[in-house]
């Protein structure tokens, strides 16, 4: 004789249960897991440059403020967001575009609005100041220079892309 035990009708219902209930968990975390997950996945295109409808032949060796319209994509939404940048020729020629947010506490700076400093970017929150090529001037709140956006010129006509790391 032998002695095979079979499985038991509670072993079986509760195998049975156990598996679809699983089957249940996978089919409602699954969806979950790939909403959460897919943004993250997809392709950035942050290195994208953004044509900010300027010519190369409007730009001076005197800084100037630059507006421009950008797509943001944060996770799956996408809005359209305001840039600024102040865009010049340096001595050399190159094309500089500095960020217009002071390096101290995120304030917006401009350029020769302040008597006091008509050559230099000045932040009015903590009178913080940058001098042209964007270093900061010693004895002032900013502690490092002005980010600057990485540009390029297409057919005579600026472009600019992120800030360089």
């Amino acid at each position: 004789m032998s002695n095979k035990k079979g499985v038991s009708r509670r072993q079986f219902l509760n195998y049975t249960l156990t598996g679809v209930g699983g089957f249940m968990a996978a089919g409602i975390v699954a969806p979950m897991l790939r909403m959460a997950v897919d943004p993250v996945l997809k392709a950035s295109t942050d290195d994208e440059f953004q044509n900010v409808g300027i010519s190369e032949d409007d730009l001076t060796n005197e800084p100037q403020r630059v507006e421009w319209v950008a797509e943001q994509v944060d996770a799956w939404h996408t809005s359209e967001t305001d840039r600024i940048a102040y865009v010049f020729k340096n001595d050399e020629g190159e094309i500089i575009a500095h960020s217009p947010v002071c390096t101290h506490l995120g304030c917006y700076i401009s350029w020769g609005e302040n008597e006091d400093y008509p050559d230099q970017y000045y932040c009015p929150c903590h009178q913080g100041r940058f001098y042209k090529d964007g270093t900061n001037v010693a004895g002032t709140p900013p502690t490092r220079p002005l980010d600057e956006f990485e540009v390029k010129v297409e057919n005579g006509v600026l472009h600019i892309g992120n800030i360089k790391s």
